[in-house]
């Protein structure tokens, strides 16, 4: 029976024209029974129980709000996406949709909004950059403790596109109900890209929003979704895509995270001088990191290449990357000059006994245990912003927005979904969607935005990925930007007012 139904659901997720059927959510009247059309009832299946008790999700709240000139509408509710074979519900999708009120909303550009992850709701580009309220995010900023309280944010994209955040299922208040089965299938890179094509596709119907310009922006594992999001929407779901935004993406996960990977040491080599540089008081630029990436791809990869044995490699090898990283000689020797990046965020505050964030090396936390061998610190960028970020986002959905979700929690990220996820087998990769998005529809142009401290998702990674692509009839159809900062370099005010400029560039044409 339990096989059965598993191939029940996946033959319905994977409907080759609508892989999901979606439908808005109107909250506890979709649960059971709901009034029709003269006095008749139309049955709505039960959701399978969740593991809480949860009352239902709240029907869809309008607000109106004005920043400045600016005045525009919220709406905010959940999409319900339902197993189309077997008529049950499968997960409702959390949306806020800010809209601007004195424009032609028919042919207005629509962009479509995600973190990444997996698993992260998408709070950090609502409240970090491109939504109406902005939270702090700065250096001093990233600790639990720091104020939650939103101001507004002169640089929101709603100046040139409306907004539509959307919480995956289970994050959020996005949740699941379709049991093991739909979470194993939700929790997957195809899986994932299925539910969010429908959601998107549902959402435009339901708005009549089939004339807008449509516009995707993702962050890190958002990034990475976007050129999938694209090439599902144009081939499965029939609506085109006008352009991408991918801030601090991932796009091959296979060929630049494989243990002991050299390109993995030439991709983060730039991000490790980048913060070193800064740390010494530099003006860091794409420019002033031209010499550091040239040595790191080619006379760097060409002495890794040559081995640990190599002698005179290891002597030029330990002297280059420990004058370029500032880090100790002896300590590059040993580690036959590669260097983890824990190890180097360790050291490179190891004098103050603080450890640097993977998200940005320049910001540093105090390191639990400074004389142990590994440290176990959290980091300091990702989760000292955890809470103000999950009370800002619950006082935004309460005091502003009117839609209160009671006795549940809002997964700003979802462990469970960041264990459990099915990467599938050889590697995750979107280069081969960016490419066939990109050759099929000439008009669709591309923002690639970077971070220089980033040592998680490091800027040349993705710079050595699209140098291998073809211009499709037109180079400045890519851009690629960097910025000062890391992987959320947005925190940064001059770097978000740059990162809103140019990104408002690829919507103008």
């Amino acid at each position: 029976m339990a096989s059965r139904r598993l191939a029940a659901i996946l033959a319905a997720l994977l409907l080759a024209q609508s892989p999901l059927h979606a439908q808005q959510s109107d909250g506890e009247q979709q649960q059971g029974q709901r009034g029709g059309r003269g006095g008749q009832t139309e049955q709505r299946p039960s959701p399978a129980a969740p593991t809480e008790r949860l009352k239902p999700l709240p029907p869809k709240a309008v607000t109106q709000h004005r920043i400045g000139d600016l005045a525009f509408t919220a709406t905010t509710g959940a999409i319900r996406i339902f197993d189309l074979q077997q008529g049950a519900a499968l997960a409702d999708v959390a949306t806020i949709a800010f809209t601007r009120d004195d424009s032609n909303v028919a042919q207005r550009p629509v962009t479509f909004v995600f973190n990444g992850g997996p698993g992260y709701a998408s709070a950090w580009l609502n409240l970090g950059a491109l939504g109406p309220w902005r939270l702090r995010m700065d250096a001093e900023a990233a600790v639990p403790s720091a104020s939650p309280v939103t101001v507004d944010n002169p640089e929101t994209w709603l100046a040139f596109t409306d907004l539509v955040f959307i919480d995956p299922p289970a994050t959020g208040y996005s949740r699941i109900y379709g049991g093991d089965d739909v979470r194993k299938r939700f929790f997957s890179v195809d899986g994932d890209i299925d539910v969010l094509a429908a959601t998107i596709r549902r959402w435009i119907e339901e708005n009549n929003r089939m004339l807008s310009p449509k516009y995707i922006a993702g962050e890190s594992y958002g990034g990475f979704r976007a050129p999938k999001l694209a090439h599902a929407l144009q081939t499965d779901q029939g609506y085109g895509v006008s352009g991408l935004v991918m801030i601090s993406p991932v796009l091959d996960f296979s060929r630049f995270n494989a243990r002991n990977g050299l390109l993995d040491q030439v991709a983060r080599l730039p991000s490790y001088v980048a913060s070193a540089r800064t740390m010494q008081g530099a003006d860091v630029t794409r420019a002033t990191l031209a010499d550091v990436e040239a040595y790191a791809r080619g006379e760097f990869l060409s002495d890794l290449m040559r081995g640990v044995k190599d002698q005179a490699a290891l002597d030029r090898l330990t002297r280059r990357v420990s004058e370029l990283t500032t880090l100790d000689a002896g300590l590059v020797r040993n580690l036959g000059g590669r260097v983890p990046t824990q190890v180097f965020l360790r050291e490179l505050h190891r004098k103050a006994q603080r450890i640097g964030s993977s998200y940005d090396a320049t910001i540093a936390g105090y390191d639990p245990t400074p004389y142990a061998p590994r440290s176990d610190a959290d980091d300091q960028m990702r989760l000292g912003l955890h809470a103000p970020l999950v009370s800002a986002m619950v006082a935004l959905y309460h005091d502003k927005l009117n839609w209160n979700v009671e006795g549940a929690r809002y997964a700003f990220m979802s462990e469970q979904a960041s264990r459990q996820w099915d990467w599938g087998h050889g590697g995750a990769e979107a280069v081969s969607d960016f490419r066939k998005a990109m050759a099929l529809d000439p008009n669709m142009r591309v923002l690639v935005a970077h971070g220089l401290t980033d040592v998680v998702t490091p800027y040349l990674e993705t710079q050595m990925v699209l140098d291998q692509m073809p211009n499709y009839g037109d180079p400045s159809r890519v851009r690629f930007e960097t910025y000062s900062g890391g992987h959320m370099f947005y925190s940064r005010d001059d770097s978000r007012r740059k990162f809103r400029d140019d990104a408002r560039a690829i919507y103008v044409k």
